[in-house]
């Protein structure tokens, strides 16, 4: 069709929340694979929810879990640090 932009027809409006991602968004979005994504959601790892048959992740929700685990390494990290000898 002329003059139909397919790509702007997909995008939500400047004004429309994102309020959940699909699988592909998410895990682009955490940086990591589709894969490990969905092993994480499989195990109940990751913040998701089930509407009808399709599997989407709150955006305030996956927001608030990764800086819960951003949290919970650093403090690994600070406690497993070794301090260099003077």
């Amino acid at each position: 069709m002329i003059g139909v932009d397919y790509v702007n027809t997909l995008k939500p409006k400047a004004d429309t929340p994102c309020l959940s991602m699909r699988p592909r968004e998410a895990a682009l979005a955490l940086g990591i694979s589709e894969r490990l994504l969905w092993e994480w959601t499989r195990r109940g790892l990751v913040p998701h929810v089930r509407i009808g048959g399709v599997v989407v992740y709150p955006t305030d929700a996956l927001r608030d879990w990764l800086q819960k685990q951003a949290a919970v390494t650093s403090a690994t990290d600070e406690k497993n640090f070794e301090k260099i000898p003077d």
